[in-house]
């Protein structure tokens, strides 16, 4: 029986939803950063955990400068 990422206890096939590669527990896939709960498939992943597009992914590793207006304010990471 599969073990959810988040709580890690097992995750039966009739709560289950397929997201990452993984099986979830319908409440425990959020996202890392603001805990928003999200569907399979309509998210962000960094590092094997899920973000919501946007704000949180965008602002957490996207450009440098997000939400601060104006083409000049980006700066791009290496």
């Amino acid at each position: 029986m599969p073990k959810c990422p988040t709580c890690n206890k097992e995750v039966y096939f009739a709560e289950k939803v397929t997201s990452l590669g993984k099986d979830w527990h319908v409440p425990c896939l959020r996202c890392a950063k603001c805990q928003k709960t999200l569907s399979p498939g309509s998210h962000a992943e960094h590092e094997g955990k899920p973000y919501c597009h946007k704000p949180c992914y965008a602002a957490e590793f996207g450009p440098g400068g997000y939400g601060h207006g104006g083409t000049e304010s980006h700066t791009y990471r290496d």
